[in-house]
């Protein structure tokens, strides 16, 4: 963001900060006025923490790698000292 995208930012939130105060002002101290304060206070803390932070400009969206799973079997041998989860620990002869 540039300095006039903060600078727009900000005047949007006191904008905003004087609307919550009008809405305050008929509806008292209501829970929904106080979530409305609190998420004020909340947008100012990350717009702040947003200006202050150094934007990563540059680096391409990282892509997850593809994995392919076959089809195919396991090796029982891979299995033969695991317990079966959930059958309590069953722990005899699989065949």
């Amino acid at each position: 963001m540039t300095t006039t995208e903060f600078a727009t930012l900000r005047h949007s939130i006191e904008q905003l900060r004087r609307s919550v105060a009008d809405v305050r002002g008929a509806f008292g101290d209501a829970p929904e006025v106080r979530r409305l304060v609190n998420d004020l206070e909340r947008l100012e803390i990350d717009a702040g923490e947003l200006a202050a932070a150094h934007p990563a400009r540059g680096v391409p969206d990282l892509v997850p790698e593809h994995v392919v799973v076959p089809d195919t079997p396991l090796d029982e041998s891979m299995f033969s000292d695991a317990d079966d989860e959930g059958l309590g620990g069953y722990h005899g002869d699989r065949s």
